[in-house]
């Protein structure tokens, strides 16, 4: 969708807007920037920036012109260490103050590029530290070429279950199939306003709060951070139509409603969307209480460049406990050996289609293992009802094994957010001498609730 070019991009707390003619600007000059210090289309380029705006314009000149690579700015050296050893970047792109990221490039004689914010929301220059200059050679060895849909523009980690990071590589392509999903689901508008709190080196962040705003012509407020403290503030100020959370997000926001219904009424939000994790039934009714507003909760992932399924606006139906309808790419559930299901029978949820990667970097043998007849298992179980609905159960290697039974996490969680003192719930795994797992479980209570331990077994 063509955008108006004076109409806000980009804003931020304290700063002047950003327009989408003066995003297109520095868009450019990040382009031009990263070809005089020598980055080639395929180079990847890591990230590490504060929460802000200029993350996002950041993530979105280093796409324009290269490979992005943005990481979590609170990775401790140890860390920064195995993703750097991971993705082999071509350079690094910090602010002053990160010194702990900065000196570890350094010591893996990483080129740093150091960003300086200036003027309106998003707005910066690029230099080299000290005063550098690129070289002949590398001004030359570069010359710009426009992204095509199958050129790479963006690779993120996603842990998996054995715990070693896999790379996920992301084009062009996939990331406007999956914004276009998300705008389309939405009803995205040039009028509405998405506030930003997830971190923007997260797919759900960077696709659903960051690019689908922008492909529809709208705004994008990009906070500092997430901080429940400072939300409602942020409603009363800017008047966002939407936000896109996780769970436990929404749970610290709903902590504080109580006393915020002046600002949550002034900011009139369209709709809130939860993603990432699941969200229990009784937080979404809480939440849609509390808010006034419509609660859609939806399904992502990092491999399907974030939205691959979503309940829809009102009045069409929102069931809760269930994660919609297919919004993106095909969805089916098969058995062990990639075989569809009946409808109503759970298996494994598979998907297939324009926003899906074509497989991890580096990694065949997880490649061998997560696809089958050009389907992407994505590992979860799941039911698809006969009127396309969505449920999730669990992830196949997360259930716990009592003696034989299979228990879901998510079934015991939800059973013991139901109590009326129960403020979040965790349930895992516990070793049992008899039974070689039992079932365990952490819970927090609202404030100024009281409960045991005897009356939760009771009740759950």
């Amino acid at each position: 969708m063509k955008a108006d070019a004076i109409a806000p991009a980009i804003l931020a707390p304290g700063l002047a807007p950003l327009t989408y003619e003066m995003l297109e600007q520095q868009i450019r000059e990040t382009t031009e920037a990263l070809r005089q210090f020598g980055i080639a289309r395929g180079d990847r380029v890591a990230i590490v920036l504060r929460p802000g705006p200029h993350a996002a314009t950041a993530f979105l000149g280093v796409a324009s012109a290269a490979v992005a690579t943005p990481l979590n700015p609170d990775y401790l050296a140890a860390e920064l260490d195995s993703y750097f050893e991971l993705l082999e970047p071509r350079v690094l792109i910090a602010e002053s103050g990160f010194d702990q990221a900065i000196e570890t490039a350094n010591r893996l004689k990483i080129p740093v590029i150091l960003l300086d914010p200036s003027g309106e929301a998003g707005r910066f220059t690029l230099r080299m530290p000290g005063g550098r200059t690129p070289t002949e050679s590398a001004r030359r060895a570069a010359p710009h070429l426009a992204a095509k849909p199958a050129d790479m523009a963006l690779v993120l980690f996603t842990s998996g279950t054995t715990g070693r990071p896999k790379m996920v590589p992301l084009t062009h392509g996939n990331l406007l199939a999956s914004a276009h999903a998300v705008a389309e689901t939405l009803a995205l508008t040039p009028s509405d306003r998405s506030l930003a709190v997830m971190p923007l080196f997260h797919i759900h962040g960077l696709v659903a709060a960051l690019l689908a705003p922008l492909y529809s012509g709208g705004s994008v407020i990009c906070p500092p951070g997430f901080h429940a403290i400072d939300f409602f503030g942020w409603l009363t100020v800017f008047r966002p139509t939407w936000f896109t959370a996780v769970p436990s997000m929404h749970q610290a926001l709903l902590a504080r409603t109580g006393s915020q219904q002046k600002a949550i009424k002034s900011a009139k939000l369209r709709f809130l969307r939860s993603s990432s994790s699941p969200l229990a039934p009784t937080v979404l009714a809480e939440l849609e209480r509390a808010f006034g507003a419509p609660v859609v909760e939806a399904y992502g992932m990092t491999e399907a460049a974030h939205q691959m399924a979503s309940n829809p606006l009102p009045p069409l139906r929102r069931m809760a406990g269930s994660v919609g309808l297919a919004a993106g790419p095909e969805i089916t559930v098969v058995d062990a050996k990639g075989r569809k299901v009946p409808p109503a029978t759970t298996g494994e949820v598979a998907i297939r289609g324009p926003n899906v990667m074509k497989g991890y970097v580096n990694d065949a043998s997880a490649n061998r293992e997560a696809f089958a007849k050009g389907w992407f298992r994505t590992g979860d179980l799941g039911v698809i009802d006969r009127d396309g609905y969505l449920t999730l159960i669990g992830r196949i290697k997360e259930f716990i094994n009592r003696g034989g039974e299979k228990v879901g996490p998510r079934e015991v969680e939800e059973a013991l957010l139901a109590h009326e003192a129960v403020f979040e719930a965790a349930a895992f795994p516990v070793p049992d001498p008899a039974l070689g797992e039992d079932v365990g479980a952490a819970v927090v209570l609202k404030p100024g609730a009281a409960t045991s331990v005897a009356e939760l077994k009771e009740f759950a």
